[in-house]
């Protein structure tokens, strides 16, 4: 399939049954922090707090729907968002009538061209639509009465295989065997800080594993092309599952290829691609063997459910990229166990109160495995009580 052909068949894409009309009349948004012990390091930068934003949307009629915006980068990023809901994109949803999460994703596209092209921020905008067509999809399945991975597709898996995230290659050893307890036989480090010591640590760690474990990496986008090829180089007997990001996601497709053309290990990639065009152009160059679109970065369902039909269609591995609260890991399970496959759900390993809060695995120990609730949407009501005191930010609008 070509490029163009692609584009027109994620177009064509259906995300859910046929549209019902809704008519916005509150929106809801919340933006929250906790304080973390140890910081989260990537290639790029630190974590210093776990953020994160929750969205609700209602109807005229009372229903309603939770969705999660992405909020990791910049730092002051969360509120930043948050206040976008609420100052700059209200007018464009509250009392305006939609034909279904499909149709409120392409008006606020259209619609907020102008705006973010004025200030050049693409990535809230995007962000901002992503959350919102996740609380408009969870709105349409609670009013259907089922989940909302049945809302995609009916006989969507009941539980999804989870890999543990997160894990900072200096303390590798630690939270890996502590992830191990928790159930989990597959695993990510972060690497990009220095190769020497990332491919030492990581071939000990090799030395570790378990016969039916796999060992992950991602180097968030840290290298130009020569440091790509050293690490690669250096890993060049190690069994990795996958090398995410070794490049970064705008660099040159003639630079991708070639470092693919080296090595048997599949590149990984997806979480800085948005559009439906820049993920049929990624799978069009046949240099990924997973590809991880991100549900609160851009898309929610609407993009990344015939995104990531696209991928499994193309015999890629599809494996859902996360790093937040728990209404977008429950969301991201939902959109993988639709797509079903042989992807794994990204569980961050990290403390994250935004995220155990709502309890993802009911009560499960084991999180090598979770199974998705069978209420209706996402199985959300309402925000734990718990969180309460991490808000820095909520502001509420209504008819």
């Amino acid at each position: 399939m070509t490029i163009c052909q692609q584009r027109l068949a994620f177009a064509g894409a259906s995300c859910c049954p046929a549209p019902m009309t809704i008519t916005l009349s509150r929106i809801t948004v919340s933006a929250y922090r906790v304080p973390v012990a140890s910081p989260v390091a990537t290639s790029f930068g630190v974590m210093h707090n776990r953020p994160a934003v929750f969205v609700r949307l209602e109807d005229h009629h009372g229903a309603f729907g939770w969705g999660e915006i992405f909020a990791n980068w910049p730092a002051a990023g969360a509120e930043h968002r948050a206040r976008l809901v609420v100052e700059d994109m209200a007018d464009l949803l509250l009392g305006q009538s939609f034909d279904g999460a499909r149709d409120l994703f392409t008006q606020l596209t259209d619609k907020t061209h102008i705006r973010a092209l004025q200030c050049g921020e693409w990535g809230p905008f995007r962000q901002v639509i992503a959350g919102l067509d996740t609380a408009m999809t969870d709105l349409e399945a609670r009013r259907a009465g089922v989940s909302v991975a049945q809302f995609l597709k009916p006989e969507a898996a009941a539980t999804v295989p989870c890999y543990a995230s997160g894990i900072a290659i200096a303390q590798a050893s630690d939270q890996i065997a502590q992830s191990r307890t928790a159930g989990f036989r597959s695993f990510k480090v972060k690497v990009g800080f220095d190769t020497a010591r990332d491919t030492a640590l990581l071939t000990q760690l090799f030395h570790d594993l378990k016969p039916d474990e796999t060992l992950c990496a991602d180097a968030n986008q840290a290298w130009a092309l020569p440091e790509a090829e050293s690490f690669l180089a250096a890993c060049a007997d190690l069994s990795l599952g996958w090398l995410e990001e070794p490049l970064p996601a705008d660099a040159s497709l003639t630079h991708w290829r070639a470092l693919a053309d080296q090595t048997d290990i599949p590149l990984a990639g997806g979480e800085n691609i948005t559009g439906t065009g820049g993920f049929a152009d990624a799978i069009a160059t046949g240099v990924f063997g997973v590809l991880q679109p991100d549900i609160a970065k851009w898309g929610g369902f609407s993009g990344c459910w015939p995104v990531a039909q696209a991928i499994r269609d193309a015999g890629l591995r599809y494996c859902p990229h996360f790093l937040g609260g728990g209404i977008g890991l429950i969301a991201s399970a939902h959109l993988l166990a639709a797509a079903e496959g042989d992807g794994l759900l990204e569980v961050d390993v990290n403390p994250n109160p935004l995220r155990d809060a709502f309890d993802p695995w009911q009560g499960a120990t084991n999180r090598g495995t979770l199974t998705l609730s069978d209420a209706p949407g996402l199985g959300i009501t309402t925000l734990p009580d718990e969180i309460a005191r991490f808000a820095t930010y909520s502001g509420e609008l209504h008819l």
